[in-house]
């Protein structure tokens, strides 16, 4: 993967329907993805040389999502906060050119909004993987 700008990842929210369709989130500034998978140490007394030993593929994977910007209309602003509300886990979207396209449950985990008084008003956004993450390669 070559050198990219940082604003081509896009972060969308599904609207729940029958075909889902995606809606981009807001004018994120800032944006991080990271996916996790827990090792399961197996090793014991017999274990080559006392090395450790990791059983393959028995982890629990996960995905994190973080991101800071501002709003680019109500309608996103109102699909995160309900989703955060709700706390149901919402099918999102993460599109990263060059590299791949996430796909799945996640909740909101945290929202925060801030703003200065001669500013625009900003919010910081976390997802929590809630499911199956699936990744298709572009």
């Amino acid at each position: 993967m070559s050198a990219q700008a940082g604003k081509d990842i896009l972060l969308k929210i599904g609207d729940g329907g029958a075909p889902e369709g995606f809606a981009t989130v807001a004018g994120l500034r800032a944006r991080t993805i990271a996916l996790n998978a827990r090792t399961v140490d197996v090793t014991d007394g017999d274990s080559a040389g006392r090395w450790r030993e990791l059983l393959a593929g028995a982890g629990v994977r996960s995905a994190a999502v973080s991101g800071q910007g501002i709003f680019r209309d109500a309608a996103s602003d109102a699909a995160i906060r309900e989703a955060f509300f709700e706390q149901s886990a919402r099918t999102w979207r993460l599109i990263v050119p060059d590299f791949g396209v996430l796909e799945g449950p996640f909740l909101v985990a945290a929202l925060e909004y801030a703003g200065e008084h001669e500013g625009e008003a900003s919010f910081a956004l976390s997802l929590a993987s809630a499911g199956e993450v699936t990744f298709e390669a572009v």
